[in-house]
């Protein structure tokens, strides 16, 4: 199988190349910063962005927060399913 990523170089304005499942978590940042956030069950999400400010979000069922994330927590959010999109 052709791989059309195999000659491109990663951006931040391209497509993610994993994603990830997320176990909200007070204090453990994921592995890769986030570009952005999938959630399969809407709710609050509480998260932490890239420059270190946490903010309070409500999004809908099968979303997409396309915001730079470090680490989603796990006081405040209630919405499930929730995956980060990384650049890997």
């Amino acid at each position: 199988m052709s791989n059309p990523f195999a000659s491109r170089a990663m951006s931040l304005s391209g497509p993610a190349t994993d994603i990830h499942p997320v176990t909200p978590h007070d204090s453990v940042d994921f592995s890769h910063v986030a570009l952005a956030l999938y959630t399969e069950t809407g709710g609050t999400i509480s998260f932490v962005t890239v420059a270190g400010q946490t903010r309070v979000v409500e999004v809908a069922d099968l979303s997409i927060l396309p915001v730079g994330a470090r680490r989603v927590n796990a006081t405040g959010t209630n919405a499930t399913g929730i995956h980060a999109l990384v650049l890997a």
